[in-house]
Parts: C-alpha cells; structure tokens; sequence
C-alpha cells in the first residue's frame, strides 16, 4: 500500500505548496481515481508517520512524506546547553536508550542533558530493529528535513513551564532556517502549544504566524483567546459539535474563522466522529487510515 502512496506524494506536495493557511479550497481533485470533495478535514501526521516510524524522528517525517501527507506535527524542547530538540517526553527513558547510555543519571530529563550526549542515543531501537541507530533530531536538522522534502509544519512548543524563553528561542531557530519568511508564514507554519502565555508570545513577537492552542477553553473564554490564537485545538475526548461550532462563531487575529485540529484520532471510526463535528484537521499517528476513513483528506489545507 506504502509503494502505491509513494507514487502519489509528489503530486499532494506540490497541490500542498500552494494551499493557504485559511479557508478550505472549494475544488476538488482526484486520487487513485477517488474524488476528493472539498471541505474534508486535512489530515496531519503526529510526530510524523508515528504508528509505522519511530516518533519525532526524521525517519518518521520522511514516511509521512512517502505516504502523501504534507502537515507533519513534532515536540520542541530545550537541552541543558540550549539546543532545541525534537522529543515529545520531558524525560529520554521511553523512546531512547539513555537508560542503559547513562545509568546513573535518573529520572533522565531532557534539559538534564547536553544536546552532544542526546545526539548519541538510539531513538528507534524502541520501535524495532530496523530503526536501530535513529537519532533524536535537533530542531536545526528536522527543519532541513521537513523543508527539503517540501512539507509543511505543526510545531508544539512543548512545556513552556520548564523552559523559560522557549518561545523566543523556537522563533530564533525558525528565523535562522528560512522559516519565518513570507512563504512559510503563509502557508507552511503553524506554531502551537499547552501554554497560552506562549502562545501570546508567539503571536506578539510574529503577529504574522499562524497560532494554536492545545485544550478545551470554556466557551465564555474563547473571545480573549481569540485575540491571540487561530485555532483551538483539543483532544478528541473532550470534543463535541457544539463546541466546534462554537469556536467557528469567533474570528481569530488574523480576521479568520477560529479553527479546529483535534488529537490524537488513531482510528476509522473516531475519524468519521470527529469528522461529523466539522473538525478542520484531524492530528494522527495513523494518517493513512484518517484519511482513507474521511477521503482525499490531505489535499484540503484549512489550517
């Protein structure tokens, strides 16, 4: 199935590259024969393709690559000497080798370590041997990939909390990659997170960026948070119609109709539910079985 979606992926990149941060394009457009109808969720894979690749690697945005989907989401966080990485944990035990690496060094925290010692540990031995000797990107290098193979991106910037300036540091490495230009402003970033003070740095310090929030704010709220944010962005659990609609009544800073992703839909049916709520995106470790479930879904961009 994989070689069949790889003949594919050139095409959905280069409709992707010329799709808007925005309204849903009112066009249809054909795959494998299928028509794909307009105002379909547009399907974004969760630290890449992470059901068949090990997550936040870039073995994993290149799959999601291969497999026809543009949108990738990833996890930044801050290693004791600064560096930016690509790691969803606050800690490197799950998806690294840094336990039996570093045996004394519990509860193996990510700013605990220098980026030279994380570039050393095994980040897909956890998922299988074929990915044996997969590293933990930087986000230097995860923006090379994502941009050379001309996808676009979801970056969560992950715990704010315990990274002080984390915001400014994410624009800093985004700016020093090319991303914070008018092309990838405009139609191939977004930047989100838990933090709504983030967020509000974002946005204030690049009022041009596209922003999400990750939850469920109340529905009263959701006026003072569109003075900040484009999207809202909860989980699939806390989900509803009404509130997607209700989110859809307000205009974010950018003059559009707030937004709605939802996570982490991994199934057929979860995707059809949450696709009935009139979701914009659907975020997934199982982007292939999201988008066969809603159709064509990656060649819609409403972000």
């Amino acid at each position: 199935m994989y070689a069949r979606l790889a003949t594919t992926a050139a095409a959905v990149l280069g409709v992707g590259a010329l799709l808007l941060p925005g309204p849903v394009q009112e066009t249809a457009h054909a795959q494998g024969g299928a028509v794909c109808r307009p105002g379909e969720p547009l399907v974004i894979a969760h630290r890449g393709a992470s059901a068949y690749a090990p997550e936040n690697t870039l073995a994993a945005v290149d799959l999601a690559a291969d497999m026809g989907f543009s949108w990738v989401e990833n996890d930044v966080q801050r290693t004791k000497d600064g560096v930016l990485v690509v790691v969803h944990d606050d800690n490197l035990a799950r998806t690294t080798d840094v336990e039996q690496r570093f045996p004394d060094r519990a509860p193996w925290k990510v700013r605990e370590f220098t980026a030279a010692e994380i570039a050393t540990l095994d980040a897909g031995s956890w998922f299988g041997g074929k990915w044996a000797g997969a590293r933990v990107p930087t986000l230097t290098q995860y923006l090379k990939r994502v941009d050379g193979n001309g996808q676009k991106l979801l970056l969560e910037v992950k715990k704010p909390e315990a990274y002080p300036g984390i915001a400014k540091d994410t624009l800093r490495v985004l700016g020093e990659e090319g991303w914070l230009d008018r092309a990838h402003v405009a139609r191939r970033l977004v930047v989100q997170s838990f933090g709504a003070q983030s967020v509000k740095e974002v946005h204030a310090q690049r009022p041009d960026i596209t922003t999400g929030f990750l939850g469920t704010p109340a529905v009263a709220d959701l006026a003072s948070y569109a003075e900040f944010t484009d999207q809202i962005n909860p989980t699939h659990t806390s989900l509803t119609a009404q509130y997607v609609a209700a989110v859809h009544r307000f205009r974010g800073p950018h003059g559009r109709r707030l937004q709605v992703s939802t996570w982490t839909v991994n199934d057929a049916a979860g995707a059809v539910r949450v696709d009935g709520f009139g979701v914009d995106g659907i975020i997934t470790n199982n982007p292939d079985v999201v988008r066969d479930a809603v159709a064509c879904a990656d060649y819609r961009n409403r972000l």
